[in-house]
């Protein structure tokens, strides 16, 4: 048997460290930005939430599309329209042209996460979908741990400007290797029968015409997906967002040199990424029901997540690191195993879609949550201490994951896979 499919989940990972990577810039050049255009929190807030617009309608859009036309295509017009955006914004000369640019970002970003899930519901068992939705998933971090040392070192180098073009050129390279890679596993000419019978194990229909998402709002574990997305991601979105202004504002990092508690915190979130998706994965083989294995894993994670209100105590920066990077590594773990919710539940044909819904609905929390955030800083900065807003902040995203584990208990209870869906 050969492995082939690992090396579809290499491609995978990398265009995700891209996507992360051109996303994770703005927030390090933020205090250079906020000095050269006089940014407030609340500017910064509003560039934000036009990413996270443009990113939820994008990720409806494309989850339909991508159902329709195929992965392959459909994964490369999102690559191509982000990372011409990522390189537009070297161009912008006043906030609202930043406004821009982070939208047209955003409406090419979303693409990444339904082309990749869908991706995995076709070259791989269920039993494997997690492990491999973890190790691409992980992509997030790494182009997360990336961007702490390669933009400092640019901006130094050759201004704020070419930190946003040269990152973006690195799309364009991965579209080259895509293109020349990428093919459905029924078509692939270097699969082997042995891999294509190992992959197509689980009797799933991998055939079928796309089904309009409105049909999909009709199933109740469609929305376990949606609000699990809905009160979770809009955590991450803060830690990418936030957490380098944190560190900066609350313990005075130079975010003009390379961050070692940033590299730190994405890199534990790189760790519980691929050790997440491997547990449940694990639980699955020692034969418990995939309900069990999903639930267990996925609740053990919300609790590793708790501690980070404890962070109002911490007396040095790197007690920060320890409760911040178990939360993040528990983010990444929740994560891959709530993308793969997906798979267990739905036909393929429905896969990108779902995760559309999912999406969008994770980044309309990501658009208002910024709002809070940029209201609760600005309040206590004018008050001379930033860091109760963040202390307040702190305490939210440490009871999201509860509510959430709840919501997909309640509105999934077994898991049970949807059958048949009317178009």
């Amino acid at each position: 048997m050969t492995t082939y499919r690992w090396r579809i989940v290499v491609l995978l990972f990398v265009a995700t460290t891209i996507n992360y990577l051109d996303r994770q810039v703005i927030s390090l050049l933020k205090p250079t930005l906020e000095t050269v255009f006089n940014w407030t929190e609340t500017d910064y807030s509003h560039i934000v939430m036009a990413f996270q617009a443009a990113y939820a309608f994008s990720y409806v859009v494309f989850g339909r599309l991508i159902d329709t036309i195929g992965t392959k295509m459909g994964y490369a017009i999102a690559v191509s329209v982000w990372s011409i955006a990522a390189m537009m914004h070297g161009l912008a000369t006043s906030t609202f042209g930043f406004g821009v640019y982070r939208a047209l970002l955003g409406l090419g970003e979303g693409g990444n996460f339904p082309a990749a899930i869908k991706t995995v519901a076709e070259w791989f068992p269920r039993k494997e979908r997690a492990l491999a939705t973890g190790i691409f998933n992980s992509g997030t971090n790494i182009g997360a741990v990336v961007a702490p040392i390669l933009v400092p070192w640019v901006l130094g180098a050759y201004g704020w400007q070419m930190a946003f073009v040269l990152t973006g050129l690195v799309g364009f390279i991965w579209l080259v290797f895509w293109w020349m890679s990428y093919e459905n596993p029924q078509r692939h000419k270097k699969l082997s029968s042995e891999e294509l019978v190992y992959i197509t194990s689980d009797a799933e229909s991998t055939t079928g015409e796309s089904i309009p998402w409105l049909n999909l709002l009709k199933y109740r574990q469609t929305w376990a997906f949606v609000l699990g997305k809905l009160f979770t991601d809009p955590v991450w979105w803060f830690f990418l967002f936030w957490l380098p202004s944190y560190f900066a504002s609350s313990f005075n990092l130079d975010l003009k040199k390379p961050s070692l508690p940033l590299i730190f915190v994405y890199t534990a979130a790189t760790l519980g990424s691929v050790g997440g998706g491997y547990l449940s994965g694990y639980f699955i083989r020692r034969g418990w029901t995939i309900n069990r294995s999903r639930k267990t894993a996925m609740l053990l994670y919300a609790l590793c997540i708790v501690p980070i209100v404890l962070t109002r105590y911490a007396t040095s920066i790197w007690e920060v690191v320890g409760l911040l990077s178990l939360a993040v590594a528990a983010h990444q773990a929740w994560s891959a195993n709530l993308f793969t919710l997906v798979s267990d539940m739905f036909p393929k044909n429905a896969v990108s879609s779902v995760v559309g819904l999912g999406g969008m609905a994770g980044s309309l929390g990501g658009l208002a949550f910024p709002i809070v955030v940029g209201a609760l800083l600005d309040t206590y900065k004018a008050q001379g201490d930033i860091t109760i807003g963040y202390n307040y902040l702190f305490l939210l995203c440490g009871s999201a994951y509860i509510l959430a584990w709840l919501c997909i208990h309640f509105f999934a209870p077994k898991l049970k896979p949807v059958e048949s869906i009317e178009r």
